[in-house]
C-alpha cells in the first residue's frame, strides 16, 4: 500500500525542519508518544535505531524506526532551492513502513511538507486490515503531520487536548 499526503505550515522551512528534527518536541505534537528512545545512534541522524511506543486507543504499538536519509546534515543556512528529505523505515508486528518526507520552501514563510508512504504487510492481521481499512493509515499520517502544524504554528501540545 502506498499514499502522500502534504501539508503547507506557516513558518520558514528551516524552523520547521529544527522544530521536527528536536527529540524534546516529539510529545508534543506526535499524539499517543509512550516512549521514543534511540537503541543506537543520535536521534534523528542516519543510521540511527530507535525503539517507538505509541498508545493507540486501548492498544499499545511498539516498533522499531531507522533513520535513513537525512539531507543536509545541517540544518541551518540551507540554501532556499534545496529539498531537505527525512527518510525513516518502521518495523513492527507484521507490517514494515517506509516513510520519506520532503520540505520545500512554498513561501518565503510557508513550508510544504510531502510524506510518502509505503506499507508491507508480512501477519494476515495487518494484511487484512490494510485491505479493509487502508485510509486509516493515510488518516493517521495526515493527523501527526496536522498535530505538528497546530504545534509549529500556535504552539499547541497535543497532550492538553481532551480525547
Amino acid at each position: 500500500m502506498k499514499y502522500t499526503v502534504s501539508i503547507e505550515i506557516a513558518l520558514p522551512r528551516e524552523r520547521v525542519v529544527q522544530l521536527l528534527a528536536d527529540p524534546a518536541h516529539l510529545p508534543m505534537w506526535l499524539r499517543g508518544l509512550v516512549m521514543h528512545e534511540p537503541l543506537s545512534g543520535t536521534h534523528g541522524q542516519v543510521g540511527t535505531m530507535s525503539r517507538v511506543v505509541l498508545q493507540m486507543g486501548k492498544q499499545e504499538i511498539e516498533c522499531t524506526e531507522t533513520i535513513t536519509r537525512r539531507e543536509p546534515v545541517d540544518l541551518h543556512g540551507i540554501p532556499s532551492e534545496s529539498v531537505v528529505h527525512f527518510d525513516r523505515e518502521i518495523v513492527g508486528k507484521g507490517m514494515w513502513n517506509a516513510v520519506r518526507d520532503r520540505f520545500t520552501e512554498a513561501g518565503a514563510q510557508t513550508t510544504l511538507w510531502q510524506s510518502e508512504n509505503e506499507y508491507r504487510f508480512s501477519s494476515v492481521l495487518m494484511r487484512l486490515v490494510g485491505l479493509v481499512m487502508p485510509g486509516t493509515f493515510r488518516t493517521q499520517s495526515l493527523r501527526h503531520m496536522q498535530d505538528f502544524k497546530a504545534f509549529a504554528e500556535q504552539g499547541r501540545d497535543v497532550r492538553d487536548v481532551k480525547a
